[in-house]
């Protein structure tokens, strides 16, 4: 099944992804999924349902993930390697037990996991690694063991991916605005709480974008010859208002940099990597039209979808860890700090704050070492 020994120990990839409603009839049985256990109000789910209404009901993420797993399987072929890609979701199909349930069938004993999400965060991380234990466990012996594979944030394939983005938006900008240009990097709000406990140490989320901000902005300055001012800044805020997420908002950002005079603005949104609802309607709809109301010239930066260099980062992040598991010195590709993160994931990272679940791919059970049992 797999030709070379680039990806030994593994003979499968996992794509693990959030999913998203491909029709009107989707939409709302979609939200549930994602809301479940949540106490969402239905006039909630109706509300955030029109967004995907007003795009025919269907969200870009699922096909965009289809093409990034025909790109990576075209660059796995490449390098010579054949090995199985699989795809399983959080909330739509296909789901994720219904596709460990098909590796099992398939034979597959050991796979490699990669999760589209680049940064530490509950939500961004363990929870993904939540799904993966109950999916093991739905499908039960016959389960291939799984391993995680590293945050992708710090890879520089993401970085020159996201670099190419930028460069590009630059040049959709009016010539005598686009060297004065604000770059105004965009990621998900989450919870204050859930930010500062998140990675080992807590913190991580915020500087893990602070230093992809930092990089993209410098190897833009080396192709563009300008130093550009920057920011990070946030969208999609959900939850009560009494709970603190991450600020500031997009939008009332460019209300700021509109009165402090800023000549355009790129908004780059570093912290997707698809252009899913949180891009296609928080940015392109909802902030774009702030721009325009302010008559504040603005271009929306591509996330990294399907750029080649983060198809081959995909790529080398399991080889990487292949070469790891098979006791090989392994040199990380990273940006440097603050350093790669960890294949295995300490115990309590990002921990769930409302109360402790089975999480694949963690240190806590020395009878499965993929497994970080509470």
């Amino acid at each position: 099944m797999t030709t070379g020994s680039q990806v030994e120990p593994y003979d499968a990839l996992l794509v693990v992804s959030f999913g998203g409603p491909e029709g009107q009839e989707d939409v709302i049985p979609f939200l549930e999924n994602v809301t479940r256990g949540k106490g969402v109000p239905r006039e909630r789910l109706e509300e955030v349902g029109e967004h995907y209404r007003a795009f025919g009901g269907k969200s870009p993420i699922n096909d965009q993930n289809r093409e990034l797993i025909a790109r990576v399987r075209d660059e796995l072929a490449r390098v010579g390697v054949s090995v199985p890609v699989y795809w399983g979701n959080r909330n739509w199909h296909p789901y994720l037990t219904d596709e460990v349930n098909r590796m099992a069938a398939d034979g597959i004993r050991r796979a490699a996991a990669f999760v589209t999400s680049a940064y530490s965060s509950y939500s961004g991380c363990r929870q993904y690694r939540e799904d993966l234990a109950r999916a093991v466990t739905d499908v039960g012996a016959s389960a291939p063991r799984i391993d995680r594979l590293r945050h992708c944030f710090d890879h520089p394939g993401f970085i020159s991916a996201n670099t190419d983005s930028v460069v590009g938006a630059l040049g959709e900008l009016p010539r005598a605005a686009a060297d004065g240009a604000r770059l105004v990097f965009v990621t998900h709000s989450i919870p204050v709480t859930m930010a500062r406990e998140s990675g080992p140490h807590g913190d991580a989320y915020v500087a893990q974008h602070e230093a992809v901000a930092s990089s993209v902005v410098q190897q833009v300055a080396e192709r563009t010859g300008v130093s550009y001012d920057h920011d990070l800044v946030f969208c999609s805020r959900s939850g009560p208002p009494e709970v603190p997420w991450l600020e500031p908002d997009v939008n009332d950002h460019l209300e700021t940099l509109a009165a402090e005079g800023a000549p355009a603005v790129v908004l780059a949104p570093i912290g997707f990597l698809s252009d899913h609802m949180e891009v296609a309607y928080d940015l392109d709809t909802e902030a774009l039209a702030t721009t325009k109301r302010l008559g504040l010239p603005a271009a929306r930066a591509a996330t990294v979808g399907t750029h080649p260099d983060f198809v081959s980062a995909i790529v080398g992040l399991l080889f990487e860890r292949a070469a790891a598991e098979r006791g090989e010195s392994v040199t990380r590709a990273s940006i440097g700090a603050p350093g790669p993160s960890w294949d295995t994931c300490p115990a309590h990272c990002c921990p769930n704050p409302r109360g402790p679940l089975p999480a694949l791919c963690g240190r806590d059970d020395p009878t499965n070492p993929g497994a970080d049992l509470p």
